[in-house]
């Protein structure tokens, strides 16, 4: 009798999963763009560098500041600042290159500076599909980090805003 139960298997499908079953949190790496916030999902995130000397591509579009040599692998490096609209302005001692994996190659990005690694609950994201203009193709949503601890805390706080990119959207190749 006990051979038949420990050869007999369960009939429930796998994909069921219970009611309560915690929902995923998101890690990003949040970095500073003109003055305003931003994140990347960390999973996409190779690696962050200190502003190596770039090499520039004769005839690359606008956003390409040329190419890397990155543990001798060339790597193309792209101004986060123009591909997403935003003032050029030349980099400082606190600006970085994020590798970033496109699924097809890693691509850097040069940014102004990099803060932290934020962990999102699901009720701290707002999926954006109100953006408008040159930044909705790049943009998922926004992040509000801590704000269920803000709204118990007191509701006069400011919170921090990230505004969530999508690493995909943003490094298509422009033609």
């Amino acid at each position: 009798m006990t051979d038949q139960l420990v050869r007999s298997r369960s009939s429930m499908p796998a994909e069921i999963e219970p009611e309560n079953a915690p929902q995923s949190v998101r890690d990003v790496l949040s970095f500073t763009l003109a003055d305003e916030t931003y994140a990347l999902p960390l999973e996409s995130i190779h690696e962050i560098l200190k502003t190596p000397p770039i090499t520039p591509v004769p005839r690359a579009p606008a956003d390409v500041l040329g190419i890397i040599s990155v543990r001798g692998r060339i790597t193309t490096v792209l101004d986060l600042r123009l591909r997403l609209h935003l003032a050029h302005e030349p980099a400082s001692a606190r600006a970085r290159v994020l590798l970033v994996d496109s699924g097809v190659e890693l691509l850097g990005l040069l940014v102004d500076a990099v803060q932290q690694v934020h962990r999102l609950n699901p009720d701290e994201v707002e999926l954006s599909n109100m953006v408008s203009g040159e930044l909705a193709d790049y943009v998922v949503g926004i992040g509000r980090p801590g704000a269920r601890r803000m709204a118990e805390r007191d509701a006069t706080s400011t919170e921090e805003l990230l505004i969530l990119l999508d690493p995909a959207a943003l490094l298509r190749r422009v033609v």
